[in-house]
């Protein structure tokens, strides 16, 4: 199996396109399984975020896996071939294996140690593995992420003081006034990014906390937790009248605030701005209400300069992680590689001692006078032979793969042999006598 990742992230990729190719998170199975209608990958997964839209796989044949995930983005979402192929990234293998490390562990992303991602990613899996797209690869591959992100965690001051997107987009809000106190703020969305920022929000001296939501009884128990007040979707022009600051974070897959209604509210302000962060994903706020002159509008990707001073704040910790997670990633391929080897090993034996017996069968056969004691030494002998000369090839391809050794792998020893391990364990019947 080769583990395949492509997708696209905040790195390269920018909000526009993203947000085109995001995969909603109430509607995963169903992209799930419409990705295994594309023959090639034997597990799917796919990891959905503001920042990323990555999908991970085992297949049997690299380029028929690769080609698949590609057909699937094309025909699934508003992208061309040339748009999509100046932004993929493609990792297999080692490299697959570190990127989704780095990713887990929070090392990837734009506010690096935000806690959120790992419980992101342990959502992909949870849905992928629930509905039968995550089988052995991926659960060894994930599950390891899950203890190396913990272990960094554990291991570094990285989780302490944790910062989100949220808490980023906060901290631009107080950089645009200097301080919070005596603003009015109005959320839009309830979900857990909304109620992060409604938080950091409070704590920083906001006066007024309007709460939005299309579930008007979710907006109001978040208002009641932290002391604001509740307001309808049908009233968000009255409500944007009154703000100083929005923040938006529904997961809505259309535009809530469109120009009109924001220039409307304006007019009604008399010439007092507005600022308006979208971090949501696909966006909540029209781009072009950025043009009216007195809303200031900033998206996920305009964050990234205050993201970029928390990382200069945290440059020791990350270095520590990263020293951490490479250990782990050659520790976890290491593993890899010794569990690959010793089924192909098995199948080696397996197929060796297959046609051990048929030889001895056919000798046998044309010496009639042959006894049972005769037999018995022929059968030890033979079997003497075999595990005599597959000791040393065993012995020294282990060597190699342990060092590294260039042109050396599983494939190639599996090659070299003549033989295909099947499933997980190892091949049927009698095991010959001696060691590897």
């Amino acid at each position: 199996m080769s583990i395949i990742l492509a997708g696209v992230s905040h790195h390269n990729t920018p909000l526009s396109i993203r947000e085109r190719l995001y995969f909603p998170e109430d509607h995963m199975t169903e992209w799930l399984d419409r990705l295994a209608g594309y023959s090639g990958l034997e597990e799917r997964l796919i990891l959905s975020t503001c920042n990323r839209v990555e999908v991970y796989s085992a297949a049997e044949d690299f380029d028929q896996g690769l080609d698949a995930i590609h057909r699937f983005f094309l025909e699934s979402r508003d992208i061309g071939e040339d748009e999509l192929y100046a932004h993929l990234y493609v990792h297999r293998e080692d490299e697959a294996t570190r990127h989704l490390f780095t990713v887990a562990s929070s090392l990837d992303s734009m506010v690096v140690g935000e806690p959120q991602i790992l419980g992101q990613v342990k959502e992909a899996y949870r849905v992928a593995e629930a509905s039968g797209h995550a089988g052995k690869a991926l659960t060894n591959l994930f599950s390891r992420a899950f203890r190396v992100a913990k272990k960094i965690r554990e291991q570094t001051p990285i989780g302490e003081s944790p910062v989100s997107v949220s808490s980023v987009a906060v901290d631009l809000a107080k950089r645009i006034f200097g301080s919070l106190a005596g603003k009015n703020v109005l959320l839009l969305g309830a979900g857990e990014m909304g109620e992060a920022a409604a938080r950091h929000l409070k704590a920083s001296g906001a006066d007024t906390l309007r709460v939005a939501n299309r579930t008007l009884a979710r907006a109001q128990e978040l208002a009641a937790k932290l002391g604001g007040l509740a307001v309808s979707f049908d009233n968000l022009e009255g409500a944007l009248i009154d703000a100083d600051v929005v923040i938006a974070s529904t997961a809505s897959q259309g535009f809530i605030l469109e120009k009109p209604i924001v220039a409307s509210a304006l007019e009604q302000r008399r010439d007092a701005p507005v600022f308006l962060i979208d971090i949501a994903v696909p966006r909540n706020v029209a781009p072009d209400v950025n043009d009216l002159e007195d809303a200031y509008l900033y998206d996920v990707d305009d964050l990234q300069s205050v993201a970029a001073d928390n990382l200069r704040g945290r440059e020791e910790i990350a270095r520590d992680a990263r020293a951490i997670l490479e250990t782990e990633v050659e520790t976890y391929l290491a593993r890899q590689q010794a569990e690959e080897l010793r089924h192909t090993f098995a199948a080696i034996r397996f197929f060796a001692e297959s046609m051990r017996q048929e030889e001895v069968e056919k000798t046998i056969s044309r010496l009639p006078e042959l006894g049972a004691g005769g037999r018995e030494a022929l059968d030890a002998m033979t079997k003497a032979l075999v595990n005599k000369l597959l000791h040393h090839p065993f012995a020294v391809l282990r060597r190699m793969a342990e060092e590294d050794v260039e042109g050396i792998s599983v494939e190639s020893v599996q090659k070299l042999f003549g033989v295909e391990p099947e499933g997980d364990e190892d091949p049927p019947g009698p095991p010959p006598d001696g060691s590897d």
